[in-house]
């Protein structure tokens, strides 16, 4: 797939605090994991205090030329080949406010364990730490038509399937 024919968005960042973005996930009704909550409790999430805008590009490891999966240090070399980059880990909240036309995945898929859940979107953000047991990042969900940001736990082994959507910045 050419990266120039992929998903892309802009999106709009910054200019809120961490208790902001909360106010405003929660007068929208999007609800968030324990996960989720973590992150937005651990003092190396910050937000900038200055707006600006980023262009994202979703795609999947079969996109990158990875038809069987891959692991995250596979899916960034490949993405940062195509001169894709790493997000910031503000862009998740930002992306759940913004893109409330997510479709909607399977409720069923909710009991899969160690896969990322049918229609999730995996921002691709630097790990605050290399604990595996902290989140590493965002993911959106919709089930049921509740808007969901959730974080997420996986370790540089776990390999992601070819067809688990990821947000990267241009």
């Amino acid at each position: 797939m050419n990266i120039d024919e992929a998903a892309t968005r802009i999106v709009q960042i910054g200019g809120l605090t961490k208790s902001e973005l909360l106010e405003k996930l929660q007068a929208d009704s999007i609800e968030l994991n324990r996960y989720a909550d973590l992150l937005f409790a651990d003092d190396r999430f910050t937000t900038d205090e200055t707006a600006s805008r980023l262009t994202t590009v979703e795609l999947c490891p079969a996109d990158l030329g990875f038809p069987e999966g891959a692991t995250m240090p596979q899916i960034q070399a490949a993405a940062f080949e195509r001169d894709l980059r790493l997000c910031p880990l503000e862009l998740g909240p930002h992306m759940r406010l913004q893109m409330q036309d997510q479709p909607e995945g399977r409720s069923s898929s909710a009991n899969k364990t160690h896969q990322a859940p049918d229609g999730s979107i995996t921002i691709v953000s630097a790990p605050l730490t290399e604990d595996h047991e902290i989140p590493k990042g965002f993911y959106l969900r919709n089930i049921d038509g509740v808007l969901w940001l959730r974080g997420y736990v996986a370790d540089d082994t776990h390999v992601w399937n070819a067809y688990d959507r990821f947000i990267f910045c241009r």
